[in-house]
């Protein structure tokens, strides 16, 4: 199945209704679920254009490694089929976001977000429920939602300090990051320092690059039953007073039921069936001059991330007399970033993201072994933050991939303006 909710329906249908909703009168106090909706709408244009005539963002969804030769269900059968489609040379208008949200009865709050293509197609994104009245500092998520794995995962576009997503998450989980259905469990204890933990259960059927069913599958086995898909995660940040704060995490994810279907890189098509895992560090750190409009602010972070596939043949075209043989899969990635407000509303940010410093693929014969490169990448970003609701960013990319067999060096250029209409809540940490 997609990962997303297609609807088909037109920007104005899907405004117009959510402003209706939002401009009906309030209940009388007898209502039994009293709800006040916020409405937003953020609209994300980018210009887009680099030394390879435009190929080059696609180029970063294809760098060699072990994502780079299998098809899921409903994907294209190379590589990463119809994920990877990067932005166009020129104009484009990335996803327009539309969010709802609310308390209901001051115990629950609801959330509903979806992104509207340029085409007028709308895609799920958000749609769940939070308790808001547990005690002893549980709190419990139902519905789809972003994991709470990480630093970035759960960050929409919108609130990107850099145009694009990072390579580590675009590669190791995709330009969407990790996003499933399921429920979520976190607790806040009541302690002299800030620590979270969390687990997760979701059904596995909605990602992107792990935990994937693979298309046109009919002879590989049946997947697990859900969930299939489970995380844990901890962050903690000390008290460094009111001009510092630093939160550092750990994550953990296990897929059961990750199936593919490689069409090149061994003889003839065959399928792979088993587990996978993820495991990941990250922190961060900000300071706050007191400054207006965040001049002198500094943020720094990074994440690390490793991916592990242990997997079996379940299929070959060929040669049936390898199934059973093992393959397994690993690689990693990570980022480093920094912002700093030069000036009132002015900021400035500096980014390092590579993958594959590991990326191997290892089986009981050397025949099946491969080793791929590494690909890197520098990033620097200019953004003049008009107002709390809208932003223009010039951003420029000097990359370093490994695609295929050979490496492609080149320039990206990216100009950016993003306008939020509306209610805009603070984002976390």
């Amino acid at each position: 199945m997609n990962r997303h909710l297609r609807l088909k329906t037109s920007h104005y249908a899907l405004a117009g209704a959510a402003v209706w909703l939002t401009a009906q009168p309030v209940q009388a106090q007898d209502s039994p679920l009293p709800l006040n909706p916020k409405l937003s709408v953020i609209v994300d244009g980018v210009y887009y254009d680099d030394s390879l005539d435009g190929h080059g963002d696609a180029m970063l969804g294809e760098t060699a490694g072990i994502f780079a030769a299998h098809g899921h269900e409903d994907e294209g059968e190379d590589d990463h089929g119809g994920h990877e489609h990067g932005l166009e040379q020129g104009f484009n208008l990335r996803h327009t976001e539309v969010v709802l949200s609310g308390s209901v009865d001051g115990m629950v709050d609801a959330r509903l977000n979806v992104a509207i293509s340029d085409e007028g197609d709308v895609e799920l994104e958000e749609a769940f429920v939070a308790s808001t009245g547990l005690p002893a500092g549980l709190r419990i998520k139902a519905g789809k939602f972003y994991s709470g794995i990480g630093y970035t995962n759960d960050k929409h576009p919108h609130a990107w300090d850099f145009v694009d997503q990072n390579l580590a998450y675009r590669t190791l989980l995709g330009d969407h990051g990790l996003s499933d259905t399921g429920l979520q469990l976190t607790w806040l204890p009541a302690w002299d320092h800030y620590t979270l933990f969390g687990i997760e259960a979701f059904q596995g059927d909605n990602n992107e690059r792990l935990g994937t069913e693979a298309e046109h599958a009919h002879e590989l086995p049946d997947r697990d039953k859900a969930p299939r898909l489970w995380t844990a995660f901890a962050k903690w940040s000390p008290d460094l007073g009111h001009d510092h704060a630093v939160q550092l995490g750990a994550s953990a994810a296990f897929f059961r039921s990750h199936q593919e279907m490689h069409h090149h890189g061994e003889p003839d098509e065959h399928g792979l069936d088993g587990d996978a895992r993820l495991v990941g560090v990250d922190a961060v750190y900000k300071y706050d001059s007191g400054r207006a409009y965040g001049q002198g602010d500094w943020r720094v972070s990074g994440e690390y991330l490793w991916v592990d596939k242990n997997l079996e043949v379940a299929h070959h075209e060929s040669n049936p007399g390898v199934i059973g043989e093992a393959r397994d899969f690993s690689e990693d990635g990570l980022y480093v970033q920094a912002t700093y407000g030069i000036a009132p509303r002015w900021e400035v940010g500096l980014r390092y993201d590579a993958v594959g410093f590991t990326n191997e693929k290892r089986g009981p014969r050397p025949a099946v072994n491969a080793d791929y490169d590494e690909s890197e990448r520098w990033t620097a970003a200019a953004t003049w933050h008009i107002s709390e609701t809208s932003r223009i960013r010039a951003q420029v990319a000097q990359v370093s991939g490994a695609v295929g067999d050979h490496r492609e060096d080149y320039t990206q250029f990216y100009l950016q303006y993003q306008m939020s209409l509306g209610a805009h809540g603070a984002h976390t940490f």
